[in-house]
């Protein structure tokens, strides 16, 4: 019986964390929320239950930071699979096992809002959508990858991939080291549908980021960045034979 963590990276969300717990935990045998330094009741309602595991942030360091805090928690506490879901309501909970099973024949499965449409799916802000286009054609072209979203949080992880991964960054942008990492070791890929929805059309990316163009600029920068330290590592980048990338989305 493979033995499997969900986990879900918290900040501020008092409104929908006990809602959206409520249902993961009907799908998840073990749970662990991160609580990324959270200053509105989060924190609180999350001390509060007995069913999951909690872990606190001193102080909000980004949503990468938080990840990495569970993919350590799932190494060391011997899980074979990781599956990550965000707070806000948009990734739906009864799509867990779907995950779980998927990851069963690949390294990383990530869901993908742009593989499949489902009645009520949500209009993408037009700024978000061509962020995510463009950075996702750029990985593809850079790593010979045939994703369709870049950014979904959905995702599940065999630890033993995690464990291949040195993530540094600690923002929005820890994906784009993902792939980088990912491609460049050599690890395999699915993509998986999952309904688009969007209900944090007023989220900022923190600063300067919240400009679009700032935004798209620093993420190319962290591709950049992300590929010259895999190769001090001593991995190049992929052939267009040689990338690992599988099932529904290549």
């Amino acid at each position: 019986m493979t033995r499997w963590l969900a986990a879900i990276p918290v900040y501020n969300e008092v409104g929908t964390v006990q809602s959206v717990l409520d249902e993961v935990v009907k799908y998840a045998p073990n749970v662990l929320a991160v609580d990324d330094g959270s200053s509105d009741g989060t924190a609180e309602v999350l001390d509060g239950r007995s069913d999951i595991s909690v872990i606190h942030h001193p102080k909000n360091r980004g949503y990468g930071a938080a990840l990495q805090t569970a993919f350590d928690y799932a190494i060391e506490e011997g899980y074979e699979i990781l599956v990550t879901l965000d707070c806000d309501g948009q990734h739906q909970p009864k799509r867990i096992p779907r995950f779980v099973a998927a990851c069963q024949n690949a390294d990383i499965v990530s869901g993908s809002r742009y593989l499949k449409t489902y009645s009520g799916d949500s209009v993408p802000p037009a700024e978000r959508l061509f962020i995510n286009r463009t950075v996702t054609k750029r990985i593809n072209d850079t790593f010979h990858m045939n994703l369709t979203d870049a950014f979904c949080g959905f995702k599940a992880y065999r630890t033993s991939a995690l464990e291949q991964l040195r993530i540094t960054v600690d923002g929005y942008a820890m994906p784009l080291e993902l792939w980088a990492q990912v491609a460049m070791l050599g690890l395999r890929v699915l993509e998986i549908p999952v309904p688009l929805i969007y209900l944090d059309l007023s989220r900022s990316f923190g600063g300067s980021l919240d400009d679009g163009r700032v935004r798209l600029n620093h993420y190319n920068q962290v591709i950049d960045e992300s590929i010259l330290a895999m190769q001090e590592r001593g991995f190049g980048l992929p052939s267009p034979v040689a990338a690992s990338c599988g099932g529904e989305c290549c």
